[in-house]
């Protein structure tokens, strides 16, 4: 309720002031907060141990600017065809498009331009992160119409984007070790923050939850739970063995052994939000609130810094 009038309140204060308008409810729409989760690019980068190589870093820059522009153009266009479910749902009604302040045809213009901005920026970088862009875009695409309508396909296919920003940080530059292990890694946390939030979707809407997210009709509360307690599971075992045969490429495994512990509390504090709290809505909101997951996440990537660049 408390997230209701505040952005009931936000909205009111868009239409009355002069200064917001249009540019600002595409900004809104654009979802500037969502493009943490394109810190995944950073992972290659990081295991490879080239974090503090310039034109490495500068390169991964770039892609993860190029996949902000790519996602909020994904965004943009599953507001366009999500329009009338979101004029049904609590909150998501009072997103831009949904509440008329971004007009359609400029909603549709914006998401060519930056689309368009995305592939070509990304030709001058690597061919190969033009083709996972382009991938990344048939994918969340075929989402918006197509995938997000099938049952357990909605939470994978959402997990496959996870693994593509992982991909584009390994194109862009020269990798040299790192792990096929860890892409599984990203695919299963992926997996599991997305049922998470299918979790919370399903609870919030209760009977309705079918009208404004039709495929939730095909859940119910005993299957999400299984799927969190399977992906959690998995999430934490794929981890554990990555860390085990670290010694292969990078460190001695008894180093890369100390940072499971990081993981594994991660894990458990965002089942503690989602079954205590009963939080689990958005993954990126929980990062941005949560000071104790933030916390963790910053230890576990200082962990790694040391053990990588220090020791």
């Amino acid at each position: 309720m408390a997230d209701n009038v505040k952005t009931t309140t936000d909205t009111v204060q868009d239409q009355n002031n002069p200064a917001s308008g249009i540019p600002l409810a595409l900004l809104q729409n654009m979802r500037p907060k969502q493009w943490a989760k394109n810190g995944f690019v950073f992972m290659a980068i990081l295991f490879d141990q080239k974090l503090f190589d310039a034109d490495p870093f500068l390169r991964v820059l770039a892609a993860f600017v190029l996949l902000c522009l790519t996602a909020s153009a994904i965004y943009i266009v599953n507001d366009l065809v999500d329009i009338e479910k979101d004029r049904q749902h609590p909150r998501k009604k009072f997103r831009p498009i949904a509440s008329g302040r971004l007009p359609i045809p400029v909603a549709i213009g914006a998401a060519i331009v930056l689309f368009a901005v995305a592939i070509i920026g990304s030709l001058p970088l690597s061919t190969k992160l033009t083709m996972v862009i382009i991938g990344y875009i048939a994918l969340h695409v075929a989402y918006s119409f197509i995938l997000k309508n099938i049952v357990i396909i909605d939470v994978f296919a959402i997990a496959g984007g996870f693994v593509l920003r992982v991909l584009a940080g390994a194109v862009v530059i020269e990798v040299s070790s790192f792990s096929p292990w860890l892409y599984m890694c990203a695919a299963l946390l992926a997996l599991f923050l997305a049922v998470g939030k299918r979790r919370q979707e399903y609870i919030m809407m209760g009977d309705k939850a079918g009208s404004t997210r039709s495929i939730l009709k095909e859940y119910n509360l005993n299957l999400i739970n299984d799927m969190l307690r399977l992906t959690i599971t998995t999430t934490a075992i794929a981890y554990t063995l990555y860390a085990a045969e670290a010694e292969t490429a990078l460190i001695r495994t008894e180093y890369m052994l100390l940072t499971i512990p990081f993981v594994y509390y991660g894990l458990f504090r965002y089942m503690f939000l989602i079954y205590v709290k009963e939080h689990g809505g958005d993954p990126t909101e929980i990062l941005f609130e949560d000071h104790a997951l933030q916390i963790t996440i910053v230890l576990w990537v200082s962990l790694l810094i040391v053990f990588f660049y220090l020791v």
